[in-house]
């Protein structure tokens, strides 16, 4: 969706659901200002144009055993078309992996990966991040704490 499009009603809904996607219809109308029908034709119009992509529970790292949040520099051997995709791949299909972005500069790729501990962390370098196709370098930091968490984009 073009960007010019979303109005102050649109950005005040998504500002909402940034904060809370579980809001019902009827909760969402009612913080906008919206009859329900008008809510609901506007929330599918964000959707189905791309603006909204998903629905998604944010979870505690430390909660369900993943603690560790490690942040991995990827330098490839080369940047052709072939060994991109086939990278590309591979990060794909890696469960441990919960961010990938293509970069420009130094290195070529910065994972976001969650683990229990070193020892996980060495597992997944070990047998997965090091292994996948066209690996050349591989550079780590380890993040202390989040200082500020994920969070929605302005609007």
């Amino acid at each position: 969706m073009d960007t010019t499009k979303i109005d102050r009603t649109d950005r005040a809904m998504l500002v909402r659901l940034q904060a809370d996607g579980r809001l019902s219809n009827a909760e969402l109308a009612e913080a906008v200002a919206l009859s329900p029908s008008a809510c609901l034709r506007r929330l599918q119009r964000l959707e189905h144009s791309g603006v909204i992509r998903g629905y998604r529970a944010e979870l505690s790292g430390a909660a369900i055993g993943r603690e560790l949040t490690v942040f991995i520099e990827v330098t490839l051997s080369n940047q052709t078309n072939a060994a991109l995709d086939a990278f590309e791949r591979a990060v794909a299909a890696c469960p441990d992996v919960l961010e990938c972005h293509l970069m420009s500069g130094d290195f070529d790729y910065l994972l976001r990966v969650a683990v229990p501990d070193m020892a996980g962390y060495e597992a997944v370098h070990r047998h997965k991040i090091s292994a996948f196709p066209h690996v050349a370098r591989v550079r780590t930091a380890f993040a202390m704490r989040a200082v500020i968490p994920l969070r929605g984009y302005p609007l």
